[in-house]
């Protein structure tokens, strides 16, 4: 009965762990339709495609690189926080951009008529004082 019983279980394991599969972005159901679905398979990363990439001017010149983006409380992205100047973060004047001044060739970031100089002189760019978010407590289940 041991042995049955064991056996059992061993197929049951190997059961589930046949049909246990790799979570693949845009084909769980998450409550979205298959447009939305799709549009995400389409969509870029921020961390991978974004986030630290160069911007370069007309002239082909580095002029910094995209430190934020900021999304609007519609849900739309409207900015993109340029670094310029400095090292390794220290020194560096952060400045917005509007999504729209943005051009994309050939998979680069591009901001025309724009020089490193220019971005110094506008004013540095600072993030609002709102309240963060309380931390997650855990709900205590009611007995």
């Amino acid at each position: 009965m041991k042995a049955f019983s064991r056996a059992l279980i061993a197929a049951a394991v190997l059961a589930t762990a046949a049909s246990a599969h790799a979570q693949v972005a845009g084909t769980q159901t998450l409550g979205v339709s298959v447009q939305q679905s799709q549009a995400l398979l389409q969509g870029w990363s921020a961390k991978k495609s974004i986030l630290g990439k160069p911007v370069y001017n007309d002239s082909n010149e580095k002029i910094g690189s995209i430190f934020d983006l900021v999304i609007a409380p519609d849900g739309s992205l409207s900015a993109a926080v340029i670094s310029t100047g400095g090292f390794l973060g220290v020194g560096s004047h952060n400045v917005a951009v509007p999504i729209q001044a943005f051009d994309l060739k050939n998979g680069n970031f591009y901001l025309p008529g724009a020089t490193k100089d220019a971005l110094k002189a506008t004013p540095a760019f600072e993030y609002s004082k709102v309240d963060k978010p309380k931390k997650p407590q855990k709900i205590q289940s009611a007995q």
